[in-house]
């Protein structure tokens, strides 16, 4: 789904910096006039992940605003493409539906899209469901647990990579695993830390382990073999890191714990 906004009251930076991405070719990197931005709605949003707004419903984030901020320097309309999840973003790349995204990168993924500048790394562990006998990270790779994770996403395959004695099961969304979780289908769900804490809140009696199995990390994106949009958006990552907008955007969003990536 797509929805065209505009970029807003946002201020374009002046000088050399703000002219150098003003003036860029915008033909590679939004060839439809718009910068469709490629995101996954979640109930508990970070760093990638955006939410909905809990009065207009509205999708919100830091992908989102990442995506208003390099838009409104481009001086072109922001557009949404809204996705499953990360791995749905990842195979949609190459049919030019998007046309920069903000997501966990690893080398499987990076065959199929281009990285620029990572912006966080986050500890990825497991939520356990209530009543699951299951305390460290030790516990949960052992024969007859039932591990899940969002399908096709770099911390499932993390996750299939850490596990030595079960394995993990993928799910399209975040809201079916934790149906599963509610109803004992499955034991544990491996993925950011800060997304399980806020989920951990509306499934009573479970909770987060400690330690971490994997550090995601998450960077801006463009489809492979779009050099232009690719030096863009690193130009626009650099900048908003040095100026402190994206420690801002973080901030705005609630993410006042989460580290910028240096």
């Amino acid at each position: 789904m797509d929805r065209i906004l505009t970029p807003g009251a946002m201020t374009v930076p002046t000088g050399a910096a703000g002219a150098s991405l003003a003036q860029a070719q915008t033909a590679d990197i939004a060839p439809t006039g718009a910068l469709r931005v490629a995101i996954a709605i979640s109930p508990a949003p970070g760093p990638f992940w955006a939410g909905r707004d809990k009065q207009t419903g509205e999708p919100k984030g830091v992908s989102i605003d990442l995506g208003r901020a390099l838009a409104a320097r481009l001086k072109i309309p922001l557009g949404l493409a809204i996705y499953e999840n990360s791995g749905a973003i990842t195979e949609a790349g190459p049919s030019g539906a998007w046309d920069v995204t903000f997501v966990p990168m690893d080398a499987e993924r990076a065959r199929k899209i281009d990285f620029g500048p990572v912006y966080n790394i986050g500890e990825s562990t497991f939520l356990v469901r209530a009543g699951a006998p299951l305390r460290a990270l030790a516990d949960v790779d052992k024969a007859g647990v039932k591990v899940v994770g969002v399908s096709d996403t770099t911390t499932i395959r993390a996750i299939g990579g850490w596990l030595r004695n079960t394995r993990v099961t993928g799910v399209g969304t975040v809201e079916s695993i934790m149906e599963q979780l509610k109803s004992g289908q499955a034991d544990a769900f491996g993925m950011s830390r800060e997304a399980l804490v806020e989920l951990s809140h509306s499934l009573p009696g479970s909770h987060v382990l400690p330690g971490y199995f994997f550090q995601a990390k998450t960077a801006a994106a463009v489809p492979k073999g779009r050099a232009a949009a690719l030096a863009c958006v690193t130009t626009f990552m650099e900048e908003a890191k040095t100026s402190g907008e994206i420690r801002r955007i973080f901030d705005a969003n609630g993410l006042q714990d989460q580290a910028v990536a240096p």
